[in-house]
């Protein structure tokens, strides 16, 4: 574990995105970061995300959702902390209060917030993945060239 920058990802429920970026990351970096979420409100693993992400050949279906809360209590510190909502959302947004070296924002729209069938919820859920995807791709080649403005 040591020697990895330790990045938090935080939306509001810790359901979707910020589960998604975790995973990416773990996924594109695992050997030189440590990634995390948590949400304001912690909620339930949106199932559509389960399954788009098990479509991108990455299992979160045992994936807890957690508080931001907990892991300040916890004395937890990180390198980056990236909230993942969306502009419309960006005041319910939480902040991680404890010891950060840099804080981050990426807007991404919800995937729980689009309505219609469930091909149409599915197709809007892999447009959030895919852009998530991009950004920790963009992330890792930024902190690979020693930037931390991504």
């Amino acid at each position: 574990m040591s020697g990895r920058q330790k990045v938090l990802f935080v939306c509001i429920h810790n359901s979707a995105r910020s589960q998604m970026a975790e995973a990416f990351l773990r996924q594109l970096a695992g050997e030189r970061f440590e990634a995390e979420s948590a949400g304001f409100e912690p909620g339930t693993l949106n199932p559509v995300v389960v399954a788009v992400m098990k479509e991108a050949g990455i299992d979160i279906s045992a994936a807890k959702t957690k508080s931001v809360f907990d892991l300040y209590k916890q004395g937890r510190t990180y390198h980056y902390v990236v909230s993942v909502c969306d502009e419309s959302n960006a005041e319910r947004c939480p902040i991680f209060p404890g010891l950060v070296r840099a804080r981050l924002h990426w807007s991404f729209k919800d995937p729980s917030s689009v309505q219609g069938s469930p091909q149409e919820r599915l197709a809007f859920t892999r447009e959030v993945r895919d852009e998530i995807k991009r950004k920790i791709e963009e992330f890792v080649a930024a902190a690979a060239r020693g930037r931390r403005d991504e």
